[in-house]
């Protein structure tokens, strides 16, 4: 059971290790692009590479798709980048339903591991396979496997990595559950005396904004957190009475520069673009402009001057 791309190598991982897929769950196809047409799920593509058996419910509570499941009598189901199942789903198969999260649990429980452990400066994640039960990213835990972050690595090479970690974890665990050698452990064993469980909810556009009035290395936290998708973005408030939004991909520390008022901005019209944050400044690298496509700042500078730019918000 899976959608998105990070999902892709544990489905694929288990077709060349010899077990038998006998279905896979997918979210039905979505509009996509200027035409609208409907587009598949990475997961459904690689499904129909290999031939696989696809359902696409709108509703994991349908009866229908519920009936179709139990028919094809699975002795576990793997859910990975997916949705919360209902009960009447993740208890159908005898040996249970376990899931891949991309954190460390319990810490970082919910829809954005990867992006909320870089945008709150984690050095460590990693990946966790769990027993599904009532709640979200709460059940048994199977196995775990950690990884380093490296400090200047952003949100989708961090994801990109994690998802092939999460298929040699997967592969792992099923060989386990199908040789019952496996202790679950319950969260709350691994839980220390007043340790903070840190949230990773979903990501909506105002989280995004980038505050300069805040220390430097939490702006490139943000900006590294949210790259490439759904990316942050401040506002460029032009003399023509013009506010433009541009999100930034990808930037760097400049410890070579002085402290100035924060969003105020230094910039050569040719190669350099910093923006100062409450203790230093950013360089920026990387930029997409409202209208425009993503560039490198040089190729950005080229065809946009910077002198009409009022101020940073």
């Amino acid at each position: 059971m899976g959608t998105a791309s990070f999902a892709v190598p544990s489905l694929d991982i288990l077709v060349n290790s010899g077990y038998e897929v006998i279905g896979v769950i997918t979210a039905p196809d979505k509009p996509a692009g200027r035409g609208r047409k409907l587009r598949p799920s990475p997961i459904k593509t690689y499904a129909l590479e290999k031939d696989l058996r696809i359902l696409q419910p709108a509703s994991l509570k349908d009866e229908e798709f519920i009936n179709q499941l139990k028919d094809l009598k699975p002795d576990l189901q793997v859910v990975v980048a997916f949705r919360m199942l209902p009960k009447s789903v993740w208890q159908i198969p005898h040996m249970g339903t376990f899931n891949l999260h991309s954190s460390l649990l319990p810490q970082y429980r919910g829809a954005a591991p990867i992006n909320h452990a870089i945008i709150n400066g984690e050095t460590q994640t990693g990946v966790t396979t769990f027993l599904i039960d009532e709640k979200i990213d709460t059940g048994r835990i199977i196995f775990q496997k950690k990884t380093d972050i490296n400090p200047t690595e952003y949100a989708g090479e961090l994801h990109d990595r994690l998802m092939n970690i999460g298929a040699d974890l997967v592969l792992k665990t099923v060989e386990a559950i199908e040789s019952n050698t496996f202790d679950a452990k319950k969260q709350d064993e691994l839980i220390a005396n007043h340790q903070k469980l840190k949230p990773a909810p979903k990501i909506f556009k105002d989280d995004c904004r980038i505050l300069w009035d805040k220390p430097v290395t939490t702006v490139y936290n943000l900006i590294r957190g949210l790259s490439p998708i759904p990316g942050a973005y401040c506002f460029l408030r032009m003399k023509n009475g013009k506010t433009l939004n541009l999100k930034i991909f990808s930037a760097s520390i400049n410890t070579h520069n002085k402290i100035a008022r924060p969003g105020s901005f230094s910039c050569d019209g040719k190669n350099k673009f910093l923006i100062f944050c409450l203790d230093g400044a950013l360089e920026l690298t990387e930029v997409q402009l409202e209208g425009k496509k993503r560039m490198t700042t040089p190729d950005f500078l080229r065809g946009f001057n910077s002198e009409e730019i009022l101020e940073i918000i």
